[in-house]
C-alpha cells in the first residue's frame, strides 16, 4: 500500500472486532451491514444442504476479505465462521461504491480478490471431479502451505492448521475414514504430517508433485 492507499482504507474503516472460534460472522441467506478482512485466525466458508449435509468451500486465512458476495448479490451465498480467536477488520458496506468510485486502485485490489477467489474455485472443482483422493488431499495441504508460507506463518516447515480432519473431508468430499487413511499414508511417505492443529511439510516438491500442482504459483496478494 501507499500512503495515500492506507490513508483511503482507514477512512473506509469502521473498526476492529474480536470473535471467539465458532463465532458465525456471515450466513447463508443474510445481508450484513458490514464488510470483513481476517487480520488474525481461521475460520471456514461452508454451504449446508437441506439433510444438514456440509461442503466447505474453502479455509480463511489472515488477509482474506470477507462479505463481498452479499455487497454485490444483496444475500450470502455461503456462511462464514471463525475456527479460532479471530480479529477482523470491520469495513461499512454502505461505502462500498463510494470506495470503488473515488479509490479506483483499492477498489481494483478488492476486485482482484474477488477473481482470484473465483479461480481458486475452479481449482477446487477440479480437485473435487479429476483428482484421486491422495492427489486432492496433497493439493489441499499444498496449497495452505503455500499460502501459509506466502503470509509469514510458516516457521521451519511448520504452520498452524487449527482444523479438524472432517473439515478437510467436507472440502474435498471425502468421508473422513477416507481422508484420514490419505493423511496417514502421506505422513508415511515422509511428504507432510498434520497433527494436534499443526501441518509439518517434509518435502514440497515432493507434495506438490504428488498434487499435480505447481510450487511458484503463488502470486502477491493486495490486502483489503
Amino acid at each position: 500500500m501507499t500512503r495515500e492507499d492506507a490513508a483511503v482504507m482507514q477512512k473506509f474503516k469502521m473498526g476492529e472486532l474480536v470473535v471467539d472460534p465458532g463465532t458465525p460472522i456471515l450466513m447463508e441467506g443474510s445481508n450484513s451491514p458490514q464488510l470483513y478482512t481476517a487480520l488474525r485466525g481461521m475460520g471456514l466458508r461452508y454451504k449446508h444442504l437441506e439433510n444438514g449435509r456440509r461442503q466447505v468451500v474453502n479455509m480463511i486465512l489472515p488477509g482474506d476479505f470477507i462479505g463481498l458476495q452479499a455487497s454485490v448479490m444483496g444475500e450470502m451465498g455461503h456462511s462464514v465462521e471463525a475456527t479460532t480467536h479471530m480479529t477482523l477488520c470491520v469495513f461499512d458496506r454502505s461505502a462500498l461504491w463510494g470506495f470503488y468510485r473515488d479509490s479506483p486502485s483499492r477498489a481494483y485490489a478488492m476486485t482482484w480478490l474477488a477473481a482470484t477467489e473465483e479461480h481458486f474455485l475452479g481449482d477446487a472443482l477440479m480437485t473435487l471431479g479429476q483428482r484421486s483422493a491422495s492427489e486432492a488431499v496433497a493439493w489441499a495441504l499444498a496449497k495452505i502451505y503455500l499460502r501459509g508460507d506466502h503470509i509469514g506463518l510458516v516457521k521451519n516447515g511448520q504452520m498452524p492448521l487449527p482444523y479438524r480432519q472432517q473439515d478437510l473431508a467436507d472440502a474435498l468430499g471425502l468421508s473422513l475414514v477416507h481422508t484420514n487413511k490419505v493423511l496417514a499414508t502421506i505422513r508415511k511417505s515422509q511428504l507432510a504430517s498434520w497433527s494436534d492443529g499443526i501441518l509439518s511439510v517434509n518435502d514440497l516438491d515432493g507434495l506438490c508433485e504428488l498434487a499435480m500442482l505447481d510450487s511458484k504459483t503463488v502470486r502477491q496478494r493486495p490486502l483489503i
